[in-house]
């Protein structure tokens, strides 16, 4: 070979290097670093999953549509909603509240079905955002960055989706949680394989449901899931843009009563950046905070307990 056969040979195998990285980083995240600028630009094949579960959705289409399927992504958005919410932000991202080890193990499990990733990825991230909010070292602020960048571009990134441990070493002495967050995409699996399997067996035993396999798939999964996230993300890119500011805090926050309603009462954002370590983001009794009414529930059958509560010279400075 020559020179420039041999560059280019080098070049071509270093793509295969990277691609097969990023495939291996599909199934262990371990195997994600960020170390240099080009880290923040979005890594396309790593997210190859995420376009198709938006394309699957197209499948609603060809499968169909029933009551069943439509009940099956209510609950699902519900419940996976709640333990984004009361969990993954509420109790790992803030520690508003305590739970037992067990607890804590099954909310990371339900959480992680939400396909947004771990409990420690996601924690690390959010205590990130809360030190720099709207700063140049906030990952997703819409402020400083696009409504893209802030929805969903910032974790399309290397860096995005690398963890850093040292922002959570409360969480990260959980061996359990270490894992379900190096390997977080065998839940998400495991609940299309659960989807699939009891939309074949409705099918063949109870057709008055008009169900089947592929449309419990697509619906209860795809479609389920990625209104979630979209949901769930709008904290994210509208909450810090539209919304009424109650407090005057050091970032651009604001209160959204629509955002609270489709997020179980993440929308009281201005609030929550007042006072982020409360269980309760809505303030104030006609502030609807679903999320809150659960953990209350969960905390009279001594499920979590020691609930923080905003203390009234804070609910009151505004």
């Amino acid at each position: 070979m020559n020179p420039l056969e041999d560059a280019t040979a080098a070049a071509g195998g270093g793509r295969v290097i990277r691609a097969a990285r990023a495939v291996q980083a599909w199934f262990d995240t371990a195997k994600v670093g960020a170390d240099g600028p080009a880290d923040d630009r979005i890594d396309w094949l790593r997210v190859l999953p995420f376009i198709g579960m938006h394309v699957m959705c197209l499948g609603v289409f060809w499968v169909g549509f029933s009551w069943f399927a439509f009940w099956t992504v209510v609950v699902l958005y519900l419940a996976r909603m709640f333990a984004i919410t009361g969990f993954y932000h509420r109790y790992f991202s803030h520690r508003a509240f305590k739970t037992s080890r067990v607890a804590q193990f099954l909310f990371a499990l339900l959480g992680a079905a939400s396909v947004q990733r771990g409990p420690l990825w996601w924690a690390a991230h959010h205590r990130h955002h809360h030190r720099h909010a709207d700063t140049e070292l906030d990952p997703h602020s819409p402020v400083r960055r696009s409504f893209f960048w802030s929805h969903m571009g910032w974790f399309l990134t290397r860096r995005g989706f690398a963890t850093d441990l040292s922002r959570i070493p409360d969480l990260a002495k959980f061996p359990e949680l270490r894992l379900l967050d190096r390997f977080d995409v065998l839940v998400p699996i495991a609940l299309a394989t659960a989807l699939f399997l009891l939309g074949g067996h409705l099918e063949r035993t109870a057709p008055g449901l008009g169900t089947s396999a592929a449309q419990l798939l697509v619906w209860g999964f795809f479609v389920s899931t990625v209104v979630l996230f979209h949901a769930t993300v709008t904290i994210n890119s509208l909450a810090h843009r539209w919304g009424r500011r109650r407090y005057a805090t050091r970032d651009e926050s604001r209160n959204n009563g629509w955002l609270a309603v489709i997020t179980l009462g993440e929308g009281w954002h201005n609030n929550h950046h007042h006072f982020p370590g409360s269980a309760r983001q809505g303030f104030f009794w006609w502030e609807f905070d679903p999320t809150w009414y659960v953990l209350k529930l969960l905390s009279w059958l001594r499920v979590v307990w020691d609930l923080k509560p905003v203390p009234r010279q804070l609910r009151d400075a505004t």
